[in-house]
């Protein structure tokens, strides 16, 4: 391990995430971090992502477009630039009001073991995949 990692987006897989959203997990396990995970997810317009939450705290920077920010219930308006921090346990979402402009999220959590809990089915499962 070197202690250090670059990644470019063109060359990490994309995960359909449902409704036409899609995940680039960017640093995981596999480039040598112990403590964090990052990526980026893009929401398409008049999309979200399901009611969910985390083993861990998450920071999310609104990189482009604009966001509605579901948290414990409330809503919260969000734009380009624009960073909110969740902590662990709290059920959230986000989803894109433009009819027209996709959203771009990029996410960061405090473990690099972090779960996704869907509120809906129960589901849980590993943010990135177990390495070795």
């Amino acid at each position: 391990m070197t202690g250090h990692a670059l990644r470019r987006e063109a060359d990490r897989p994309r995960i359909a995430r449902g409704g036409g959203a899609s995940t680039v997990q960017m640093i995981t396990p596999d480039s040598g971090a112990r403590d964090i995970l990052n990526g980026f997810t893009d929401i398409p317009p008049g999309a979200g992502i399901p009611l969910h939450f985390h083993d861990c705290e998450e920071s999310v920077l609104i990189v482009a477009g604009a966001a509605l920010i579901e948290i414990e219930g409330a809503v919260h308006a969000a734009q380009a630039g624009d960073v909110c921090w969740i902590a662990s346990g709290l059920q959230h979402r986000f989803s894109n009001p433009s009819p027209d402009m996709g959203l771009r999220i990029f996410w960061t959590y405090a473990s690099a073991k972090a779960t996704r809990t869907l509120v809906e089915t129960g589901a849980v499962s590993r943010i990135a995949p177990a390495q070795g």
